[in-house]
């Protein structure tokens, strides 16, 4: 199949290399084309511009920052939309409001194109290996049309709803995520003095019925954070769960009610990135509260 992948980030690029390793022709565009020239090496082939992406392919997956950004690569005179895309799928995986997804997709329903949303869960490293979590929000028809490539991709895929219902569950999921990096700062916090082994403590926190699936997967890289060792590339940082907690907020206030905990969460989180903690990686966030403890 034919594949265009546009926003070459962390999850951009290695969806792009999970695409390329199962046998599909992918091409790829990103602003900086630095980003891409590592999947060239792969076998990808460079776009020109998010037109000339959208002409070479039949399927387009989208993995960009936030609304602006859709704005960007999808509109103007080399934007996605810009040339002829009927018939073409569209399959689009930010994080981002609803009602981003939804108008993005009567512009593109408007151009003769599907549009299904599937914004995923997990990092870098389930994106590599085909075991995300996938989101879709859309029609029966377009979802059978995209489950094909994004069983390639998930370990499941579910269809949350209409466009827009993907979105929605993307937040909701991501959200006792983001507060567990800092809820589990805070109960180190109240235990380090104890001068118990760090990778000790995490695997004893492990066993807890509090302790979600990601300490367990990456409780290594929590030890050695709170030992002020590296714990590995960046897989999932601060400034992005920021971005994700602000959309969050964003969307409970859309709905009518207001978040207190994701907002409290999101303040330290600022402070953190103020600090300088912005390019670290989610499971350095609990190192942060722990040894620095602002006030």
């Amino acid at each position: 199949m034919r594949i265009g992948v546009a926003g070459l980030g962390r999850m951009g690029s290695a969806i792009a290399q999970r695409l390329i390793e199962v046998g599909h022709e992918v091409s790829v565009w990103n602003r900086s084309i630095e980003k891409a020239r590592p999947l060239a090496d792969l076998g990808a082939d460079i776009a020109s511009s998010q037109k000339d992406l959208a002409q070479r392919v039949d399927t387009i997956i989208t993995v960009l920052t936030d609304a602006d950004a859709i704005a960007r690569v999808f509109g103007g005179e080399d934007g996605l939309l810009a040339g002829p895309v009927d018939g073409k799928l569209f399959i689009e995986m930010s994080t981002v409001q609803p009602a981003t997804e939804q108008a993005l997709a009567e512009r593109v329903l408007a151009r003769g194109a599907a549009l299904l949303e599937c914004p995923v869960g997990g990092t870098v490293g389930p994106a590599l290996s085909g075991k995300l979590l996938g989101f879709a929000g859309g029609n029966q028809a377009d979802f059978d049309r995209a489950k094909p490539v994004l069983d390639q991709l998930c370990r499941r895929v579910e269809l949350m709803g209409p466009v827009g219902a993907g979105s929605s569950m993307k937040l909701a999921v991501n959200l006792p995520l983001a507060v567990f990096w800092q809820s589990f700062g805070e109960a180190y916090a109240l235990c380090r003095h104890l001068g118990r082994d760090p990778g000790w403590m995490v695997e004893y926190f492990a066993e807890t019925s509090g302790a979600p699936n990601v300490l367990r997967a990456r409780g290594t890289a929590v030890a050695r954070a709170l030992q002020s060792q590296d714990p590995g590339s960046a897989t999932f940082d601060c400034d992005s769960i920021r971005k994700d907690l602000r959309t969050m907020v964003a969307e409970a206030r859309t709905l009518g009610f207001e978040l207190p905990l994701a907002q409290r969460t999101l303040a330290v989180f600022d402070q953190a990135s103020e600090a300088g903690w912005g390019g670290r990686d989610c499971t350095e966030l609990p190192a942060f509260w722990s040894t620095a403890r602002p006030v």
